[in-house]
């Protein structure tokens, strides 16, 4: 999770994009993706300052070094319950997301118009679960139990919010995580042999 380090960590082989992606392409990801943005022009000055800020978080870093932080504990997939998940976010998430998840002053919207799009990574079960269970809430971190968590992820991304249609060609040398719930095309081509198949965040 850290951005220190992040710029010694590119470029970088992602299998969502089935290719290596450049800091320029990760940071428009996020745009994209996490905060249903629009796509800046990586060679413009904006992504430029990005990249460059960046750059000095990770000055004196080594390429490849493994951060504290750098990532997050994946829990094991468990089912989660939406109703629960309800009750779970009523009285632990809805002081700093907003009782309709529509985020407030403390925190962003976690659904609805303002909140990340179907192709974000927080839109997959696991991967929110992950992310509620390690570090939520802000104040009071590891607070749920790995159930709660699966519970209150199930409820947030059954809620509506904002689709990204490109979706459908993440992954296009395969290898689509079981909890990204969505329709991807066909693959274009067998992946190669000697191609890496994993993804650091």
């Amino acid at each position: 999770m850290p951005w220190v380090g992040s710029y010694a960590r590119f470029p970088q082989y992602r299998a969502r994009s089935g290719k290596v992606d450049l800091l320029e392409d990760r940071i428009n990801d996020c745009f994209e993706r996490s905060m249903n943005g629009k796509r800046l022009d990586p060679t413009g000055r904006d992504v430029r300052d990005i990249v460059a800020y960046f750059a000095f978080l990770s000055n004196g870093i080594p390429v490849g070094i493994e951060m504290e932080g750098q990532g997050i504990p994946r829990l094991a997939a468990m089912r989660g319950d939406a109703s629960r998940g309800r009750s779970v976010f009523a009285s632990t998430c809805a002081r700093c997301h907003g009782a309709s998840g529509q985020g407030t002053a403390l925190a962003p919207p976690v659904w609805g118009r303002g909140s990340y799009n179907t192709g974000a990574g927080m839109a997959r079960i696991n991967t929110a679960a992950s992310f509620i269970h390690a570090l939520m809430p802000i104040d009071r971190a590891q607070r749920l139990s790995p159930q709660q968590a699966f519970d209150v992820a199930s409820y947030i991304n059954t809620r509506p919010r904002p689709d990204f249609p490109r979706k459908v060609h993440d992954w296009p040398r395969g290898g689509k995580p079981p909890d990204a719930d969505y329709h991807v095309l066909p693959l274009a081509s067998a992946p190669s042999t000697n191609q890496p198949q994993g993804e650091k965040q």
